[in-house]
């Protein structure tokens, strides 16, 4: 731990874009920066950065530092930073999934606010618990509205994170939509701007998916990517995710399987299929509950039956609105009519 006394002197009056580019002149290395503004955050007495200090712990993925800096803006004797501490509790009960997004919306409402940040913030985090409830209708009224608000906006850091938050939003939704090329757009713009390591991941991951009926090359391309800065940067819950799911399900798609090997049962029957084993895979598909539109999927190519690929088509539109993935079984009822036509 370094000599905080020697660190704070003056340093966390700074805004947080201040603070951010004297410690990248001091150390010209991102990661001791980052560890320097985190330990700050948790350290300083200025209300300013206890506010956004959240912000730089929230999307640099420092979670458990994020709940301490919570509790002491909670603590704080300025209204603000208790309205801001509550926008943060929020966030993390909606990733955890500890609350439902109704119930937050419902807290939200009682947040009322000048800062433009705070009210970013706000807007933000609603329009997010709106898409978890696939209420997209919303995303166009924020998309609306943005523009203003950032613009408002005026620490650049602050400004780029709540860019960042947005093009993750979009990327997913374009994605969603079959808007590749927009989720592309956004996808690439989030590569440019996010210097944490788990958003590019995570982006790579996504990105590699919108080429499922593109490009085999492309897809392989990003999740490779994505691979590389997982080891590098020691995140081994993505090992599983992109070696045993992503990688063998694009593989299988574009039954290129040689060499491919999986411990994810369904990705196993999705290259059994790939080879054209399709009893093998039935075997493996039978030991599982079907309960996502993918394996449902994969069993009605296995078995040539079209009511199981209409119920996979109707749960990737109904559950998920998910007009991309449900090309996949579309796809495999149009090659099996066109073989009973001929």
């Amino acid at each position: 731990m370094f000599n905080s006394k020697v660190e704070l002197s003056g340093l966390d009056q700074l805004s947080l874009s201040q603070l951010m580019g004297v410690l990248y002149q001091k150390y010209k290395d991102e990661m001791i920066t980052k560890k320097r503004i985190k330990e700050i955050c948790l350290q300083t007495n200025s209300p300013e950065l206890q506010k956004t200090g959240m912000e730089f712990l929230y999307m640099n993925g420092f979670y458990t530092e994020l709940e301490t800096l919570i509790l002491k803006n909670h603590q704080s004797s300025y209204t603000s930073n208790r309205k801001w501490a509550l926008v943060y509790q929020y966030t993390l009960e909606r990733r955890k999934k500890q609350t439902p997004p109704r119930e937050l919306l419902g807290r939200l409402n009682f947040i009322r606010t000048k800062e433009p940040e705070l009210t970013c913030l706000v807007e933000l985090l609603r329009v997010t618990l709106h898409y978890d409830l696939q209420d997209y209708s919303k995303l166009g009224n924020f998309l609306y509205i943005q523009p203003q608000l950032f613009n408002e906006v005026e620490d650049n850091v602050l400004r780029n994170y709540f860019h960042v938050r947005l093009y993750q939003i979009l990327l997913t939704y374009y994605t969603l939509r079959d808007q590749v090329i927009m989720a592309r757009k956004f996808g690439y713009r989030l590569l440019n701007q996010s210097t944490n390591a788990m958003t590019k991941i995570g982006t790579h991951i996504k990105l590699g998916l919108t080429y499922t009926f593109d490009s085999y090359t492309q897809g392989m391309y990003h999740f490779h990517q994505a691979l590389e800065l997982a080891k590098h940067h020691h995140i081994e819950k993505y090992d599983y995710l992109i070696l045993q799911r992503n990688i063998p399900f694009l593989a299988a798609h574009w039954n290129r399987v040689d060499n491919i090997y999986t411990k994810d049962k369904s990705e196993q029957a999705h290259i059994e299929i790939a080879k054209g084993n399709n009893q093998n895979a039935i075997e493996i598909l039978e030991e599982l509950p079907l309960n996502s539109p993918f394996q449902l999927y994969y069993m009605g190519r296995a078995k040539q039956d079209k009511q199981l690929l209409l119920k996979s088509y109707r749960e990737f539109i109904e559950k998920r609105s998910d007009h991309f993935f449900s090309k996949l079984p579309l796809a495999a009822l149009k090659k099996m009519n066109s073989k009973e036509e001929i």
